[in-house]
């Protein structure tokens, strides 16, 4: 017994076009929300960044010895609040408070110190509050890493970053 031709299985025309129509909307919604997903990803990575800004500012300053007064004034050959090379241990002894550095997109530290205009590859700003005077067993430092660097006047301490970072850090001597 031969089957007719007109009883043969195949999808319809209309069923067809609703099944492109159910496709389409499905990747117009996955397409729609891509940017979202970049923009989450990259305010990630900034933060990612970020917390290792901090984690090595904490590593130097836990990495600072703190010497006593007289041998301080031996070794650099001057009064510590008197030296002008930037070093975080020499920054606990301080007048002026708190520093602001400059930092790249990659998390290096661009050797930018405020109050200088930030350098053209700064992407992150740090200001670092110093807890005055540091005790004989512990110092406190505030951490706050910004971005982007332009976003913050360090002369003033005013602006709007698009985020930040804040830490505390304790220092065991």
């Amino acid at each position: 017994m031969k089957r007719p031709l007109h009883s043969a299985a195949a999808f319809s025309l209309v069923e067809l076009t609703l099944a492109l129509g159910v496709a389409a909307f499905c990747l117009l919604a996955i397409l729609g929300m891509l940017p979202v997903t970049l923009k989450t990803q990259q305010a990630s990575i900034q933060q990612t960044t970020a917390n290792e800004i901090i984690s090595e500012i904490a590593d130097e300053l836990r990495a600072a010895a703190r010497l006593p007064p007289g041998i301080a004034k031996k070794l650099n050959n001057a009064d510590p609040q008197q030296n002008k090379t930037w070093t975080l241990n020499q920054h606990w002894f301080k007048v002026a408070n708190p520093d602001w550095l400059y930092y790249t997109v990659e998390g290096e530290w661009t050797g930018g110190i405020s109050p200088s205009p930030a350098p053209s590859d700064a992407a992150f700003i740090v200001l670092i509050n110093y807890s005055k005077p540091p005790s004989d067993t512990t110092s406190l430092a505030i951490i706050v890493v910004s971005w982007p660097a332009t976003a913050v006047n360090p002369s003033t301490g005013t602006g709007t970053p698009i985020g930040s970072v804040q830490a505390m850090v304790a220092v065991n001597r």
